[in-house]
């Protein structure tokens, strides 16, 4: 993957990273792997003393006492905690003395609105609100963003270049976001269930596992490269693979049996609903 020059801006900024999970983590990580960001230029706070440690361990970046030491120290701030966790969170943002001239707060909290964010933050920073997803730790990300209302067109810009430096990044009107939630944000788990399925089939017929899973594994990952630098509809690139009377007519139809497309449609329909349930929480 190739990054513009325009991230050698990226690297002289200061990133905070409030909550050292898997989403917060893969991000940060993922930036810095990408050079987006420089390790010494980011400092990270958990209330969860393991977590920050660990982190800390794998990579040069800073640890903070608290999350008020982060928003003063940054520049851009991601806000990774758990949804529950964000009220307290965005308060000690706010009560820090930081300022909308000085800090952009882009939070990947599923299902939290702009408006209650900005409600909370109460003048102690501009947000943006993101749903970025794992496979950022790999640079394959799928992310989308949308803006505050008092976030600029600098700040759109350093969201698509931070979180594009990890995969694709889309900025989207908000009222889509628990959509994408839904979709790339849960998403990842329902391919790994795919994979391991898959090669659990080839398993139980005779191939050993390690191959099974390599095989799944590349075979879905060039399906997705296929789509992506075809532009082809995926119904089209199926049909390339379906020869009358052949092996994967006979598979698609299987699929078809057990309400494959069904219960994928589902997954994202439930994920979206939980996403919006959590909003309002």
């Amino acid at each position: 993957m190739n990054f513009p020059f325009g991230n050698l801006r990226l690297r002289r900024m200061k990133l905070g990273l409030i909550g050292c999970g898997k989403m917060g983590k893969a991000l940060t990580v993922g930036a810095i792997d990408a050079g987006a960001v420089s390790a010494e230029d980011v400092m990270v706070h958990d209330h969860v003393s393991a977590a920050q440690k660990g982190f800390l361990s794998e990579r040069n970046v800073s640890g903070a006492g608290s999350i008020a030491e982060v928003a003063l120290y940054a520049d851009v701030l991601l806000l990774a905690v758990k949804p529950h966790d964000v009220q307290s969170a965005i308060h000690q943002i706010r009560d820090s003395g930081t300022s909308t001239d000085t800090l952009l707060v882009i939070s990947v909290a599923a299902g939290l609105t702009i408006e209650r964010l900005e409600t909370e933050i109460a003048g102690g920073g501009r947000i943006v609100r993101s749903m970025p997803n794992t496979p950022a730790l790999v640079g394959q990300g799928a992310a989308a963003y949308s803006l505050g209302s008092s976030a600029t067109a600098k700040d759109a810009k350093t969201s698509q270049e931070l979180l594009g430096a990890v995969g694709l990044a889309l900025e989207i009107k908000e009222s889509l976001m628990d959509a994408v939630t839904g979709l790339s944000g849960s998403g990842p788990a329902y391919v790994y269930l795919f994979i391991e399925a898959l090669a659990d089939g080839a398993v139980q017929n005779g191939l050993p596992r390690e191959h099974a899973r390599q095989m799944a594994a590349q075979t879905v990952l060039g399906a997705a490269q296929m789509v992506q630098s075809t532009g082809e509809h995926p119904a089209v690139l199926k049909d390339m693979v379906t020869s009358p009377g052949g092996t994967t007519i006979a598979g698609l139809e299987a699929l078809e049996a057990h309400a494959f497309r069904a219960a994928c449609i589902a997954a994202v329909n439930t994920a979206t609903a939980r996403a919006r349930e959590m909003g309002a929480e």
